[in-house]
């Protein structure tokens, strides 16, 4: 498979990035600095150079045409504003997901956040808040969509511990802590899972292997 990942530098983004190379597959980070380019090569990933603050519609859908999946994992990061969240959080993964249609490109994962389903509750910080709303409105957007497979992922707090293997992800989970290793672990298992399209899913470490726990997670109920 090609699978492109707006991103392409970030924490989730490189880990996932190393497990698609270690199996065959070509991996194509987008990032905005050129500095960030060798790092991604060290993953195994190509890199393309591409601002979503400030690209068009063509010329991300240039990057994804021919590919077989879209994955957005970009975020204003640590240290950013409200303004930021709006612009990277909501309007590069809107603008992501305008290029994947464009680009003919159905299989599409949004890597969003924990708590992202409501209005953030009271004396939440603000900063935090406009994140949480930014990473709605991105939800909003791609629920709305008919021509994207899409699926969306809310990992819990997420810490740099060595991945487990082992997770709880379903539609509710409560709130806990999820590594990074696992939630790229699930992301690989999410693309090559079509049955979870159309579907929004928590995910915090639990004691379900990721293959079991995504099959559980598309299984029916009742």
């Amino acid at each position: 498979m090609r699978i492109v990942i707006a991103g392409g530098h970030g924490q989730i983004a490189r880990r996932l990035e190393r497990l698609l190379a270690a199996r065959g597959d070509t991996v194509v980070g987008l990032v905005r600095k050129p500095e960030q380019t060798e790092q991604l090569r060290a993953e195994g990933a190509q890199a393309a150079l591409c601002d979503l603050e400030t690209a068009s519609v063509g010329e991300v859908a240039e990057h994804l045409r021919g590919a077989d999946a879209a994955v957005f994992a970009a975020g204003a990061g640590p240290g950013s504003g409200a303004a930021r969240k709006d612009t990277v959080d909501r309007g590069a993964a809107v603008l992501f997901a305008d290029a994947a249609e464009a680009a003919g490109v159905r299989r599409f994962l949004l890597v969003s956040s924990m708590g992202a389903g409501a209005e953030p509750p009271p004396g939440t910080e603000p900063v935090f808040a406009a994140y949480l709303r930014a990473k709605r409105a991105a939800e909003e957007s791609l629920r709305a969509r008919t021509g994207l497979d899409w699926t969306i992922l809310r990992p819990g707090r997420l810490t740099d511990e060595p991945g487990s293997g082992l997770v709880e992800l379903a539609e509710s989970t409560g709130r806990a802590a999820v590594s990074r290793d696992d939630v790229a672990a699930v992301l690989l298992a999410l693309l090559d899972d079509r049955d979870t399209a159309g579907r929004t899913l928590e995910l915090v470490g639990g004691d379900v292997p990721v293959a079991e726990a995504v099959r559980q997670a598309t299984a029916p109920t009742g």
